[in-house]
Formats: structure tokens, sequence, C-alpha cells
């Protein structure tokens, strides 16, 4: 079953709308984000969210990065493909890169075509206008494969070297494993008149045929083993395998679709455009379809599908018809590719970043299916998130048997006005959560039922919390709630935290799956006999985990409120409240209106803070922690404030000769004041050290209070020699 806890939709709605009030931030996140889908489809074979959501976040990425360059980031997803190869496999650099496409979509729900197909016109319009031509364009469309890029390498004939994409400039050598693939060559036949060159490089596609993907899932079923999710996954699992004889156990298949070395002598060129310099006897490849037509005779497997066509109306016709027939094909495609047949043509246009000019990707909607509504449930995800899952009527999408989708929140619920036993859409793209698209309101049964969402945890009975800003409803029993004890424990032991060395995900893993803790408080009831009868627990580790609890006993307040994981309060925050209330018993009192009164500190922060300390269950837990040993220095509420420093904002540059940049921020933050990045109109001072940079620029140039180190230091009354 899908993990349907882990919404993409609510993960990164709130960074498109952070866009429009920060836009650094907003690239910032979309930057984390997308690497760290890249990193998950590439080397974990994860579909973490589909290729719609994917490309509708990189477009934003795109436009953010284009209006404010200033912000964009050196490992920025838009100049990178792929993602780096793994460790397991040697890693061989690709004499020519493996590029990636850009992408362009159809509305399918617009009658006019020319609106419709409005991105494939425009991308025609580019290509004619570059070529400075008054002809009708001829492309090749070919089949998007959905499986895994391969490059293969054939040196005098012979199948030498196959590496994966990786990260478009350096590949994964999989060679073993892709030579037990049956419809591989791994000799190029002698046709008579031509030569065999001595250099070839074929491009192309490894995927399992539709029918094969079937009949392995019902072997595995057989088995008694768990389903693969989806051919492409599997494929990319197949041919990472150590053992080669497991991967010649797939049913894997593999279509040629380009040329990207070919001749005879020395061949050292980096470009893509080189395939006709040096040509064998008797080869002429001055078009993509000739090259195709090569690689057919030379015993690749070459798509039907693939077709030459003039014009965008054939274009368009093309995509539409292929469309139509997605799911009665052998294999699985996510849209077509079309390419500039002519290879002069081709040279001309060139490159542009990460991706050919002359060459775009025609994406396909993601596919829907009908089905039927039985039920909705609610889950609670490892960060309190409750999230409507509905349980619908088996239905086959994308080559996977679903049996649950998304609702993402209430809200959508309600907009959409989807109700239980209602005939609905089902849409599904890759190996991420399905989803509900809409009701079919004409198919609407006499005993459909609205959605009513609960008042309390499913999971632990405590009450619940919808921030204003938010369409996320969640628990608010975050140190007790069972549904979200790993995610709280592991928070609680990092190392910003309570810092308990030697307790991290895994090791939290394995004390929840054998009973040994429940919450945050049970940690330190731990003892060695418990710890040394775990798996790969010897008595030196135990002993280790025990002294580093132990040790975590004796903290500071800050770390203590950062550690209970209340939402919305950070590092930051955390010192804010431990400076302004001094003790713990004072800050779980403290209503709306007092925390508001502390800088930085909104109306949704503070009832987020209040919240969580109304909730009996977590009020019993922080008991139980205080009585197993937890201790602070309890201080004085405000004992350090500072009239120049609270409120204040402080920029950092160059090096201090007293203090280490974390030692000036600590301070500074000590007495109420806040450390940002970078200089803007709203900073209050800034604090340069020895060759300061480009910050003191900006300083001066708004016209913003600098101060040496002296003057710091006087600033904060720092009397230390």
């Amino acid at each position: 079953m899908h993990d349907l806890l882990n919404d993409p939709l609510a993960e990164y709605s709130s960074i498109l709308n952070l866009a429009k009030s920060n836009p650094h931030k907003a690239i910032k996140q979309l930057t984390k984000q997308l690497i760290k889908y890249n990193e998950a489809y590439h080397n974990e074979d994860i579909s973490l969210i589909s290729d719609e959501e994917y490309d509708q976040l990189f477009r934003h990425l795109l436009i953010l990065e284009e209006e404010y360059p200033e912000y964009k980031d050196h490992d920025s997803p838009t100049t990178k493909v792929g993602a780096k190869p793994q460790t397991e496999f040697v890693a061989k650099e690709h004499a020519i890169p493996m590029l990636s496409l850009n992408n362009i979509f159809s509305n399918m729900q617009v009658t006019d075509k020319s609106i419709r197909h409005q991105e494939l016109i425009q991308f025609d319009k580019r290509i004619t206008e570059n070529l400075a031509s008054s002809d009708l364009i001829t492309y090749v469309a070919s089949p998007k494969y959905d499986g895994v890029a391969i490059s293969l390498i054939y040196i005098d004939g012979t199948l030498t070297q196959a590496l994966t994409r990786g990260d478009g400039f350096i590949g994964e050598d999989v060679t073993e494993n892709v030579k037990t693939i049956a419809n591989i060559p791994k000799q190029l036949p002698q046709i008579p008149g031509q030569d065999i060159p001595q250099l070839l490089e074929v491009r192309g596609e490894i995927l399992i045929l539709t029918a094969d993907f079937i009949l392995l899932n019902q072997a595995q079923e057989k088995l008694g083993l768990k389903h693969y999710a989806n051919p492409r996954n599997t494929v990319s699992g197949s041919i990472r395998q150590l053992d080669s004889t497991v991967t010649a156990k797939r049913p894997l298949h593999f279509f040629a679709y380009a040329i990207a070395r070919i001749g005879n002598g020395t061949h050292n060129s980096k470009t893509e455009l080189e395939i006709n310099k040096h040509l064998p006897n008797s080869v002429v490849l001055t078009t993509f379809f000739a090259q195709l037509a090569y690689l057919k005779n030379l015993g690749f497997d070459i798509s039907d599908l693939n077709q030459l066509l003039t014009g965008t109306d054939a274009l368009i016709a093309y995509y539409e018809q292929t469309l139509s027939k997605r799911n009665q094909l052998p294999f699985g495609i996510d849209g077509i590719v079309y390419k500039v047949n002519q290879i002069s043509a081709q040279e001309k246009l060139g490159f542009v970043m990460r991706a050919p000019r002359f060459a775009i990707a025609h994406k396909f909607p993601a596919e829907e299916v009908e089905s039927q509504l039985l039920d909705i449930q609610i889950q609670v995800g490892r960060t309190g998130a409750l999230t409507p899952v509905a349980k619908i009527k088996p239905v086959l999408v994308g080559g996977v048997m679903v049996s649950n989708a998304s609702l993402h929140n209430a809200d959508e619920i309600s907009r959409k006005d989807i109700r239980i036993n209602d005939f609905i859409l089902v849409r599904r793209a890759g190996d991420v959560i399905p989803e509900v698209v809409k009701s079919i309101l004409n198919k609407r049964p006499q005993n459909s039922q609205k959605f009513i969402m609960p008042t309390s945890c499913p999971v632990c009975g405590s009450h619940l919390m919808r921030l204003p800003d938010e369409t996320i409803t969640r628990c608010s029993g975050g140190l007790y709630c069972q549904a979200q004890k790993r995610q709280t424990i592991t928070h609680f032991a990092s190392k910003l935290a309570l810092n308990i060395d030697g307790m991290g995900e895994k090791i939290v893993d394995m004390l929840v799956d054998n009973n040994l803790i429940n919450n945050s408080a049970d940690i330190y009831s731990l003892n060695l006999a418990q710890l040394a009868n775990l798996p790969r627990f010897g008595l030196k580790s135990s002993e280790n985990l025990i002294n580093a609890i132990n040790k975590s006993k004796n903290t500071s307040l800050h770390k203590l409120i950062y550690a209970l994981g209340i939402r919305h309060v950070g590092e930051s925050t955390a010192k804010a409240l431990a400076n302004t209330f001094g003790n713990l018993d004072k800050l779980m009192s403290a209503s709306v209106n007092e925390l508001i009164q502390i800088n930085d500190i909104g109306e949704t922060v503070a009832q987020s803070i209040v919240d969580f300390f109304s909730e009996a269950h977590n009020y019993e837990i922080i008991k139980q922690l205080l009585a197993l040993g937890i201790n602070y220095p309890i201080t004085l509420s405000n004992s350090k404030f500072n009239v120049n420093i609270s409120g204040k904002t402080f920029v950092l540059t160059g090096t201090l000769s007293k203090f280490t940049r974390d030692e000036a921020k600590a301070l500074i933050e000590e007495y109420g004041g806040k450390v940002a990045a970078s200089v803007s109109k709203k900073t209050d001072y800034v604090v340069a050290g020895i060759e300061a940079g480009s910050k003191l620029d900006k300083a001066n140039e708004l016209g913003i209070t600098i101060l040496d180190e002296a003057n710091f230091k006087s600033l904060i009354n720092y009397n230390k020699s």
C-alpha cells in the first residue's frame, strides 16, 4: 500500500504561497525539495511526486530564478540532469553528456486546438525563427518511454560498456547486468556493403513490457512475495543489482532511440553533433530518421510509433492519437518526443543549459480511471497531520491495482463536493500517491453521504488544531500520540535538542519496534539489559547510549523547549521563549496575549504553543521527563534583557578576534536579538570583522549602522578580556 501520510500537495503548496512574500526563501525551499525528489527518483527508485507536479515545481523555480538571479543556488536542479551515481557501482564519465529534455504540456480540457496545444505551437515557432526558415519544419515524433535511460558503447562491433544516465555527466557502469538483456545485440552484425564502425554509442531506454510486468507480479503473488510497484522502478532496481544473475531473471527489454557517436579513427568529441564525422564506408546519416533506420538494420529494436511529421498540425494529430491509445500500447509511455530531423539543423540550433534546443518532450496528462468511493478514513501522519484517505473499489491505474487514494484535506473534499458512495475519477502517475480527481456528478447515487471531519484525533483522542494560515488539521498530542511517536522521539534526541549521541532514526525505530519506548520520557527508563538484547547492540554500544542519555539530562531551557517539538517553534523561537519566561512552568501557563508580546512571535505561533501545553497528555509526559531527571538552570524572566539588543536584527560579516561567528550569534540571541544571514532594510546593525565582504558594502549602501568589534563589545557590555 502507498504511504498516504506524506502528501506532496500539502508539502509544497505552502512553498508556492511563500514565493509571493519571500522569494529568497521560496527558491531555497523549492531547490531543496526538487533535489530530494531527484535523489529519490534516480537513486532510490521512488517517485515521491508525480511528473506533472514535479514539472510544475521545476517551472516555478525557473521563473523565480530568472526574476531573482541573485538567490539562485549553485546546486540548483535547473542546471543539472538526474542525480549523482550510487557508490556501489564504478562511476564513469560520459564522453557526451546524457542531457535531459525540456517539457511542454497541453490542456486537454480546452476545445480550441490552438489554445490547447499553445506550448507546442510556440516550440515550433522558436525552431522556425532560429533556423530562419519559411518552410514547415520536419520532425521525428517518438514515444517517451517510461523506463530507464542507458548508453551502450560498442568497440569494433562488440558491446564493451553500458552506463546509466547518472547526473548526466557521470553514470554508473552496469555493463554485466545489461549484457543479460536478451534483445540487446552483444555483437553487431556485418551489413553487406557497410563497414562495422570502430566506435558506436547507442542511447536508448530499458523497460518492462506491460504483459511481462503482469506475469512478473503474478509470479511474486504465487511465491507469497510483495508486488513490484511499477515497471519503471522495477527496471531501475533490476539493472542496479550487484548480482547479474538476478538481473537476468527480470523480463527487461531495450528500445534504441538515438546515436550519440559513430565513426572510425580517434573520437574525443564532447558534443552530441559529431556523428557525421569519420563515418564508416557507405553509411550516410544526414537525418535523425536515417539514424533510427540504421540502428534497426543493426538489430536494435526501434518502436513502430516513430513517425516523420511536418508542421504542427501533424504533430498535434499524432499526440492526440497516441494519447487516446496509450493504454493499449505494449509498454508504458508518458508523452511524445519531437526532434528536428535534419542533423545540420540540429547543429545550428545547438543546446541551452541542460537540454537541446532541437528537441522537446510533450508530456501526457496523468492517467484517470473511474472507480467508486466506498469510505473515507482518517490516517494520522508522523507530524500529526490528519489525511483523509479514500477507500475505493480496487481499480487498475497505470499498471497498478489501487484501493486507496488521497483526498488531501477537508477543504479539498468540500471544494470538489466528494461524497462517500460517489462514482469518482482516480488519477495516478508513476509510483506516487493516487488521488481522487473528482466525483462524477451525473452518476451520484441516492445513498451518497457528505464527509464530516472528526473533532478529536482517531489515534490518541487529543483535540485537533488547525491554524488560520493552514489547510491541514493536526493532532495536538505531539508527545503522546502513537502515530507521531517515531518522529517526536527522533526530534527530541537530535543534536539541537537534547543531543543524545547515538540515538538516530534507525535506533529509535529499533527501540519502538521492540516496545522499549513509546514516548520521549521512556528514553530515561532504558537500562543496559534491555539494550544489550537488541540485534547488533553489544555491551559497549549499550553503555555508550546509556551514558549519552544520562548526559542529556543536564540541558538548557531553550533546548528542552525545542526538543518538545511544538509546531512552529524552532531554535530561535525556543531561545526567545526561554529568555522571556525563565522556566517551563511560566511558559506552560502563558496566554496567547502574553506570547505575542515577544519579538517575532505572532498569533499563529502563539496559538500553537498554547494548544500544545493545554493538551493533558503532553503535560503528563513533561512531568515524567522532569521526574526522571531532566533539569535546566532556572533564570529570572528577562534577567538578560538588554535594551540595545532586544528586538534588533544583526548581520555578522568578516572575522572577529574575540568571538567565533557562532559565539557572537549566541550572545545576540541570549540578549533578545536576532541574527540574519543577509543585509536588508530591516537590518539594525552590521558587525564587521576583518576582511568583511559584500555585506559591508550593502550596509553602507543602505545607510545601516556598522559596528567594529570594539563597538559591538561595548553595545553588549562584554567585559571579558
